[in-house]
């Protein structure tokens, strides 16, 4: 014999559905709390930007002061160069750590960056793959 179902419903009005406010409301109300959270946040570290967040605290390795400041590229890659075969604060091969830097600061400048700079830039990543003997 087969198992009788049951007919009787459940006098709750909100049985058989999540408790609480409709999807909808709850999602709502999720995101204007998420968004109060972050303008506190801006709010209390406007004066920091998240790359300078990223320069100071990851593993990446130590660099010189305005290193990316100066004028030729040279003086760039011999830069990076010392800066990644010193620095205990690393992940990756010297050579890694030194193109990655280079990458982060070109990308974190993006469209402010001068034309100008940037084909120096370029040249010093030139000049790091010599140095390093990657040459192509």
């Amino acid at each position: 014999m087969a198992p009788r179902k049951s007919t009787r419903k459940s006098s709750h009005p909100t049985a058989g559905r999540k408790a609480g406010r409709p999807p909808r409301q709850r999602h709502a109300q999720a995101r204007a709390a998420h968004r109060a959270k972050a303008a506190k946040q801006r709010t209390s570290h406007s004066s920091r930007k998240w790359s300078h967040h990223v320069m100071e605290t990851s593993d990446a390795m130590d660099l010189e002061h305005d290193i990316f400041k100066t004028g030729s590229a040279e003086s760039i890659a011999e830069s990076l160069k010392r800066s990644s075969t010193h620095s205990r604060r690393r992940k990756g091969t010297p050579y890694q750590s030194a193109m990655s830097m280079l990458n982060f600061y070109i990308n974190r400048a993006g469209r402010n960056l001068p034309k100008a700079r940037r084909n120096t830039l370029q040249q010093a990543k030139r000049k790091l793959r010599e140095a390093f003997g990657r040459a192509p």
